[in-house]
């Protein structure tokens, strides 16, 4: 190269900024290799294993391709049963058409996926407050939420929950849908029946078409299941669906539902009215909760009280439906501007990290714990959402902590939020 052309060429380079990675840059990198790190392990761990609920859903999809009539009488891995509506069976099939080591995989990619979802939108108001550091943040919070027991449950055993959390929240707050606002409630509903509640949150926050939608949309959803198998959808509404003993161990600690805590203070003949006082009391308290938060604009708040609701309510409500507990958090940290709402955040963290109940289950058993401590602890994560309820009803949300990442500014149209107000209960 001559002389002439060196020259041009150290111009044309002294010309050209230089990029230096930050300590931003730098710091998403450490924490996002870190994070692959952290996710993978427990995600090869839960391929690895038999992912036993994803296996349910797969054999119920066998079952309605090639001998549809006993659905509600096979037998998956470990001997569980099909449990869940015949829509569940049916949007399962994409699942028998690979290997199931490979079906393991794609769920493991989309469960992921959800939470990434669920994570951006929970802990929005605090991403966009770091502005430069919101990557490296953002890599913390999704590897912290993924080792919740709710949601390691849910990658553990291949369940669907964080795909219904998405698909109510998007469904209430994002400000413009070009589908029919309700549709995903009602297909969510149609899955798993504990997304219902959200059709009472629409019809409480003055959202009647919307509420009439999700309801048809289940209804379609499970009219479309019937007439590609009657007798299964008969079998389903006449008889499975009131059997809880399908479900598994109702007193177990694993169910923390309000059911399960009566149940387990072993009241007899009692427990059914005693339940349904609980629920009815915990219930419209904590709707007129939901309500009061959608009135304030924090219709996220709002959102995820509902699905707290969703999971107390029920019957059976195993550890994995507690998915509601990252936005819980979210919600909580809001824009990281309260020390108390940082440290209730990071006290039910802590909580929700534990295997608290079933460790204190197993304890009772070998007659090492007793007393109140012992039922605290057993039936710690259904008091703590009951208490959660509270503390997001409390929380007077600032401006910039009304938005969220796919729908701009809360609330949705049609609410009727005013501006943030005090109170002495204010977090």
């Amino acid at each position: 190269m001559s002389g002439e052309a060196r020259s041009a060429v150290a111009a044309v380079r002294q010309g050209l900024p230089r990029w230096r990675p930050g300590r931003a840059q730098l710091a998403a990198a450490a924490l996002w290799l870190l994070a692959a790190v952290a996710i993978g392990h427990l995600i090869a761990t839960a391929v690895g294993r038999q992912m036993l609920d994803l296996d349910v859903y797969r054999t119920g999809a066998l079952a309605m391709l090639h001998s549809g009539n006993r659905l509600y009488s096979i037998r998956a891995a470990d001997r569980l049963p099909f449990t869940y509506p015949p829509v569940s069976a049916i949007l399962a099939e994409p699942l028998t058409l690979v290997p199931f080591q490979a079906a393991k995989t794609a769920w493991m990619v989309v469960t992921v996926g959800v939470l990434a979802v669920t994570v951006g939108i929970g802990f929005w108001p605090l991403l966009t407050r770091v502005r430069d550091y919101a990557p490296a943040l953002f890599a913390v919070l999704l590897t912290a939420c993924a080792f919740l027991e709710p949601v390691r449950q849910v990658i553990t055993y291949g369940q669907v929950d964080l795909l219904l959390v998405v698909a109510c929240v998007v469904d209430c707050c994002v400000k413009r849908t070009w589908w029919p606002r309700g549709v995903l409630i009602g297909l969510a509903t149609a899955i798993k029946l504990e997304p219902g509640a959200f059709i009472i949150y629409l019809l409480i926050t003055k959202r009647r078409k919307d509420a009439v939608v999700a309801a048809v949309s289940f209804a379609a959803a499970s009219g479309l299941a019937y007439l590609i198998n009657p007798s299964v959808s008969r079998t389903y509404w006449t008889s499975a669906i009131f059997d809880t003993r399908r479900l598994g161990g109702n007193a177990s600690a694993a169910n923390q539902a309000l059911r399960g805590m009566i149940l387990r203070l072993h009241l007899g003949s009692a427990s059914v009215p005693v339940w349904a006082a609980l629920a009815l009391v915990v219930g419209v308290a904590g709707f007129l909760a939901a309500r009061e938060c959608w009135k304030r604009g924090h219709e996220i708040a709002g959102v995820t009280i509902t699905g707290l609701l969703s999971a107390m309510l029920s019957p059976v409500a195993w550890i994995h439906h507690l998915c509601w507990i990252v936005l819980a958090i979210g919600v909580i940290v809001g824009a990281g501007r309260s020390r108390r709402r940082i440290v209730i955040a990071v006290l039910t963290f802590a909580l929700f990290l534990t295997t608290l109940p079933t460790w204190a289950e197993r304890q009772l058993a070998l007659h090492q714990l007793s007393g109140p401590l012992a039922f605290l602890a057993e039936n710690s994560f259904c008091i703590a959402c009951v208490a959660l309820v509270a503390v997001l009803w409390a929380i007077r949300p600032e401006p910039d902590e009304l938005t969220v990442p796919a729908g701009g500014q809360l609330p949705v149209a049609g609410t009727a939020a005013s501006s943030p107000t005090t109170s002495a209960a204010t977090l």
